[in-house]
C-alpha cells in the first residue's frame, strides 16, 4: 500500500500555525527565516486575515533588510490591505524614511491606497521630507506607463 498521508488544507491546524509563525516573523523582522522560506516556495505576496502582506508588516515595523529580501523574492509594493492601506502609506506614518526610500525605487505608488501615502505626507506634515521624491516617483510612474524614457512606442512605431 502507498503512502496514506492526508494533505493539510489551506485551513488545517498545521498551515494556520505555519501562516501566524511567518506573520509574527515578518513583524520582528527575523530575515533568516525568510532567507529559507521564500526560495523554499512561501509566497512573498502572502496576507493575513486583514489583508496585510509580509511586505506590509515588515515595513510598518520598520525592519529595513527584510524589507528589502521580500521585494527581491517579488513582495509587491503596491499590494493594499484590507482597509486599502499601502505599505508606503504606512512607512510615511511611523517616520521610517529608509523604507520610504526601498519602496519608491521598488515602484511604490504614492497615489494608492486610502490615505494614500501622498495624503499621509500632507496630513502628518512631512511635505518638506518627502515631498520632492514623491513628485519624482509621480514622473517615473508616468513615464512608465507612457512607454518608458525614449519612449518605447515609439521603437515599436519604427519597425
Amino acid at each position: 500500500m502507498g503512502d496514506q498521508r492526508v494533505q493539510p488544507t489551506a485551513d488545517s491546524p498545521e498551515i494556520v500555525a505555519f501562516a501566524s509563525r511567518m506573520y509574527d516573523a515578518a513583524r520582528k523582522g527575523d530575515t533568516a527565516i525568510f532567507e529559507q522560506a521564500l526560495p523554499a516556495g512561501l509566497p512573498p505576496n502572502m496576507t493575513n486575515d486583514k489583508g496585510d502582506s509580509l511586505l506590509m508588516l515588515s515595513t510598518y515595523h520598520g525592519h529595513l533588510p527584510l524589507s528589502r529580501i521580500l521585494l527581491s523574492h517579488g513582495a509587491d509594493p503596491n499590494r493594499l490591505n484590507d482597509r486599502g492601506q499601502s505599505p508606503l502609506a504606512g512607512a510615511v506614518f511611523k517616520g521610517e524614511g529608509e523604507i520610504v526610500d526601498l519602496l519608491l525605487e521598488a515602484g511604490a505608488d504614492v497615489d494608492l491606497g486610502k490615505p494614500s501615502a501622498a495624503e499621509a505626507v500632507v496630513l502628518f506634515k512631512k511635505t518638506d521630507e518627502y515631498g520632492a521624491k514623491f513628485e519624482e516617483a509621480r514622473e517615473s510612474i508616468r513615464k512608465k506607463r507612457e512607454g518608458g524614457i525614449g519612449g518605447t512606442k515609439g521603437a515599436f512605431e519604427m519597425m
